[in-house]
């Protein structure tokens, strides 16, 4: 005898989350152009978006081992931004005058994003795949941003267009590191990122979060 489930996510949710990304998606695009939805964050909102839908805890575990610390980062450095200083850099682009407002005002979900994946993962549980999975996809979008993008500091017929997407040579985007070689860098990064911010985070996720079946079991 088959047993029905209910939806483990709100049909509100789901449909605000997506009314969102379609504002976003076409102002991004008419603005940075299609290169900047290589970023971490953005193929984070991307996964979210079909992972509300289809109720995946692959597609949710996987933005969420990956982003939870930098977009902690992120927000930091926004506010120390906010307060007048230099923390790395990575936020100077929401303090340019020459961006719309509305523009820069769409980025504040980075605020917002890892409290909501936090909430889906709870909701949907954690497959332990994800930090297979975003390390792979770490790896593949770092290599694309370094050989195929430009880099910190380039000079852009549209200044608007992404530079140093994923900070693959280094924290600034006007300007590459200059402590060690590029491309010893690159790998460094990649390095750092699977060790301080992946691997921590997927054993939190794993030791606090209920598992995929768990997560089903309560919504039979």
């Amino acid at each position: 005898m088959k047993t029905s489930t209910s939806p483990a996510i709100p049909l509100w949710l789901k449909i605000l989350y997506t009314a969102f990304m379609a504002v976003l998606i076409p102002v991004y695009w008419y603005h940075y152009g299609p290169t900047n939805f290589l970023y971490f964050c953005d193929i984070a909102l991307l996964l979210t978006l079909v992972g509300v839908w289809i109720e995946s805890p692959l597609l949710i575990s996987l933005p969420t081992v990956g982003i939870l610390i930098p977009q902690a980062l992120w927000c930091v450095d926004f506010l120390v931004q906010l307060c007048g200083f230099k923390m790395t850099g990575m936020t100077a682009y929401m303090f340019d005058e020459t961006k719309p407002l509305f523009l820069r005002g769409l980025s504040l979900f980075h605020g917002w994003l890892p409290f909501l994946l936090v909430y889906l993962v709870f909701k949907l549980g954690y497959d332990k795949r994800a930090l297979k999975g975003w390390t792979l996809t770490t790896i593949c979008l770092c290599l694309i941003a370094f050989f195929l993008l430009p880099k910190a500091g380039a000079v852009l017929a549209d200044p608007n267009l992404p530079r140093n997407v994923d900070y693959v040579f280094g924290m600034d985007d006007a300007q590459p590191q200059t402590w060690m070689s590029a491309e010893l860098y690159l790998v460094t990064w990649i390095v750092l990122l699977i060790i301080l911010v992946f691997l921590p985070t997927h054993f939190v996720l794993k030791k606090i979060c209920p598992t995929p079946e768990q997560a089903a079991a309560k919504h039979a």
